[in-house]
């Protein structure tokens, strides 16, 4: 019963609550509160595939467990559970991430999911110029910084080198190392904006001027190809010296020595803890986390895991920045369908910058759906005790915040007051570089916190807006108030209520009966002539390691024995088995040769309380909880309305 009316709900599918028009009417109440047919159905048929137990599917007993289960609610909240801290915080937290599936923008999630995989099965090579500029910078350094951006992007298009003009001009640290080149790169590596202008430019082609939260940036698309998926692989690496050419040229010979080992047969994985200088991998034979093009920082490395197949799995010496290496291919794992990744995406796009984008769209609704009117007085009156002190995190509120306490704007019966503003803004004042001057920043702001208003309303009222969040509420609320009653009630007292435990197995022990049992020594074996000698040595009372010792090698095992008290029907008793004392006939079964010693025949008896106790138990708590509901139905005042409940049956039986 705990799993069935308990933990059913915590895997309640979002669409398992599909909208009925059809009128809903009382089935029955407890103390004059009604419950409905619609709430019955729906509960009925989630279950329905769920039910093991065949009797719980007629509806008759299932009205039964179904009215039981109200009458603990009811008994649960008569006693205050639902006051308890632990509860409340429970509830709250389930409540958190249900709503997780309604704060969004659903379509705009979807798209950018479908747009993050279609772009994934791509790659592309490219390079950048970046000018550094600041989100919040004036617009005089900001529009410096675009001109400077602009000019050097057209002498890109004129066709000058663009890898010179990056390691001229950008203002990327590693640009005067790398002349701009990113290597290759796919979805949810870059930050969106600039992901997004690499994907519409061409190859061969510089892109517009970008802006992200670096600064402006221009690219150029060296390359696109198609996604290699990713790879796993073992390496044996040599580290580059930073000595002398003889030192290098030792490197070198190294690697190659260890090369010809390989080619002799010497194992790759022992080379590698004998010889490899990356610490980090050689005692694991040399083995790396999988990984895929643009997560490494050598673009050597990846293409030589990249081109080992099967039929070539391990890569000539090469080398690369780091050091002199070889490769051995252990597996390669083509790019996921979208089914695959769906998950995985939606978890990215979340983390992502691009989530500002579904966090705008839900933003912009809100804003439609309640117009807010800002009282420009009020507004400018709370606006102007914010000062520059904001730019340190040292801002304080008003001594006196009694002026502003009128309201600011409303949201259908909220009222959102001045003094809210102020504390919004006290709490989300930060220190350093920041929209200037203060009246602009207090502005955004203000954007920001109606935006905060607005969310938060919306999300109080999800049980308004959304029939079926309501219902998984309801329904999570009740589990856990039935959890934390039955925990209560029966669960705890079954297990310590020693004496009746003791009391109900006393009424009900002839329903733990054992079979007939069997002290046996069972001996089995594909070779009819080694289970005749283990029968005769049976029938000579030898031991069970007196025979396997005679019949078994250090490099063979000729005859395995099980010895125990079996019961009759128990699978590892050969089926024709005799329960009489002494050696039995031998039997074939399958492949195997079997021959049966019974010590002693046991009779059927019953089970001591120990030897059946958690099935005891079980019996005792379903006891105990059909009592309890007997008494709450005499505790509360219960009708049934049958005449709806024959309409029930009827439309649930169509």
């Amino acid at each position: 019963m705990k799993q069935l009316l308990f933990g059913l709900l915590l895997s309640i599918s979002l669409g398992s609550y599909a909208q009925n028009d059809k009128k809903k009417e009382v089935l029955f109440t407890i103390d004059d509160k009604p419950y409905y047919t619609d709430e019955f159905e729906r509960v009925y048929n989630k279950n329905l595939d769920l039910v093991k137990d065949e009797s719980q599917k007629d509806l008759t007993q299932y009205l039964e467990l179904f009215v039981g289960y109200k009458l603990k609610i009811n008994k649960a909240n008569k006693l205050g559970l639902q006051n308890g801290d632990s509860y409340k915080n429970e509830l709250a937290t389930y409540r958190t991430q249900l709503s997780k599936n309604y704060v969004t923008d659903s379509k705009v999630t979807k798209e950018l999911v479908e747009e993050g995989y279609q772009r994934s099965l791509k790659e592309i090579h490219a390079s950048h110029i970046l000018i550094k500029v600041d989100e919040n910078a004036s617009p005089e350094d900001t529009l410096k910084a675009y001109n400077k951006i602009k000019d050097i992007r057209q002498k890109a298009v004129n066709g000058e080198d663009f890898g010179a003009l990056a390691a001229q001009y950008s203002e990327d640290p590693s640009a005067k190392e790398n002349k701009g080149d990113l290597g290759y790169f796919s979805s949810f590596r870059m930050v969106y904006a600039f992901e997004s202008a690499a994907y519409k430019t061409q190859k061969g082609k510089v892109s517009n001027i970008i802006r992200t939260r670096f600064g402006y940036h221009i690219i150029k698309v060296d390359d696109v190809r198609d996604n290699r998926g990713e790879v796993s692989v073992a390496h044996i690496m040599i580290l580059n010296p930073k000595a002398d050419e003889a030192d290098k040229d030792k490197s070198k010979k190294t690697i190659q020595d260890i090369y010809k080992k390989l080619q002799q047969g010497e194992k790759f994985e022992d080379l590698a803890k004998q010889f490899s200088d990356d610490k980090s991998s050689s005692s694991k034979g040399g083995v790396l986390n999988r990984f895929g093009s643009g997560q490494l920082s050598s673009e050597e490395f990846e293409n030589a895991a990249f081109s080992l197949t099967k039929e070539h799995p391990v890569s000539e010496p090469f080398q690369s920045k780091f050091g002199w290496h070889i490769v051995k291919l252990i597996e390669k794992f083509p790019v996921k369908t979208f089914d695959e990744m769906k998950t995985e995406l939606e978890s990215k796009v979340g983390k992502d910058d691009r989530s500002r984008l579904i966090t705008n769209s839900l933003n912009d609704k809100l804003r439609k759906k309640y117009p807010v009117k800002r009282d420009n007085k009020l507004y400018a009156a709370a606006a102007k005790t914010v000062n520059d002190a904001i730019y340190d995190g040292k801002w304080e509120l008003p001594a006196n915040t009694k002026p502003y306490d009128g309201k600011l704007f409303s949201i259908n019966e909220k009222t959102v007051t001045g003094t809210d503003f102020l504390n919004f803004v006290k709490t989300h004042q930060n220190g350093g570089k920041a929209l200037k001057p203060v009246n602009k920043l207090t502005d955004k702001l203000y954007e920001s916190f109606v935006d905060d208003q607005l969310n938060a309303y919306y999300d109080s009222h999800l049980e308004k807006e959304f029939p079926d969040f309501a219902a998984i509420m309801d329904e999570y609320r009740d589990g856990l108030l039935l959890f934390d009653l039955m925990e209560k009630e029966i669960w705890e007292k079954s297990k310590t209520d020693t004496v009746g435990l003791q009391n109900f197995y006393n009424t009900q022990k002839m329903n733990y009966m054992w079979k007939n049992r069997a002290d046996a020594i069972i001996a089995s074996s594909t070779s009819m002539d080694v289970i005749k000698k283990a029968q005769k040595m049976l029938k000579q009372n030898n031991t069970v390691d007196q025979i396997k010792e005679k019949l078994n090698t250090k490099d063979k095992v000729s005859v395995m024995t099980n010895v125990g008290v079996f019961e009759e029907g128990n699978e590892v008793l050969p089926k024709s088995t005799k329960f009489e004392t002494g050696v039995s006939d031998i039997v074939k079964e399958g492949e195997y040769y079997f021959v049966t010693k019974i010590n002693k025949v046991i009779p059927a008896a019953p089970k001591t309380l120990e030897e059946c106790k958690g099935k005891c138990v079980n019996d005792y708590q379903q006891f105990l909880e059909q009592k309890w509901v007997d008494d709450l139905k005499q505790e509360f005042k219960v009708k049934v309305n049958q005449d709806v409940f024959a309409h029930v049956k009827t439309d649930l039986k169509k």
